[in-house]
């Protein structure tokens, strides 16, 4: 889809009360396009949600498009800040940190499992944000991996492909252990979900042991 200039956003607010208004909106358009696709949903219906009037939306955002665009990126962001608010907490070995980081996707996707109806979406609606969401992503665990060889944690020959493996089976770990995982065990369900991708990953990326 080419971008006009009404998919492009005003610069962020300037004010609290702005950015509480802007958030609300990014809230109201996480359920409204999680319930009902890009396609169907409106403007309308994200500010009656939002509780902001249908002339303010166009203070925050230049049109659905837009604000769309702006939603990825934010779920991408909300992603990003989980797993670093649970890498923060204590020091851990490499794998440790891999299982933590996973962990705290799995616990951000079953808050917000309109994550995935929405990246998803995005493939067609906007497909440099699909793209970045994916690549940034991808980046972050590459880093992770590339800490670990240098200190002899993990294997020295770790390069981008291994960073896309681990994501694609994360992806795949949330729809199943987050999205469609909505009983009372969920949680801990989640946990070994994230224990047993530790354990591929211990014999996968861990330091090679001589024969």
């Amino acid at each position: 889809m080419a971008r006009t200039d009404l998919d492009f956003s005003p610069a962020p607010p300037a004010t609290e009360r702005g950015r509480r208004t802007r958030r609300k909106l990014l809230d109201a358009a996480t359920a409204e396009f999680g319930e009902r696709g890009f396609h169907d949903a409106s403007i309308a219906s994200i500010t009656r949600r939002a509780g902001v009037a249908l002339g303010s939306f166009y203070t925050y955002f230049g049109s659905k498009e837009a604000i769309f665009r702006d939603l990825v990126r934010d779920l991408s962001d909300g992603v990003r800040r989980a797993a670093a608010e649970r890498l923060a907490e204590r020091e851990m070995s490499s794998l440790d940190t891999e299982q933590a980081a996973l962990a705290a996707f799995l616990a951000f996707a079953r808050e917000h499992s309109e994550i995935y109806r929405i990246i998803d979406e995005s493939e067609f609606v906007d497909p440099e944000s699909y793209r970045a969401h994916y690549e940034k992503t991808a980046e972050r665990i590459l880093g992770r991996l590339r800490t670990g060889a240098a200190s002899g944690q993990l294997r020295g020959d770790l390069e981008e492909a291994h960073a896309w493996a681990i994501m694609g089976m994360n992806v795949f770990l949330g729809l199943r252990y987050a999205v469609w995982s909505d009983g009372e065990n969920a949680a801990d369900d989640a946990e070994r979900a994230a224990q047993a991708a530790n354990s591929i990953l211990a014999k996968g990326i861990g330091p090679r042991t001589p024969d």
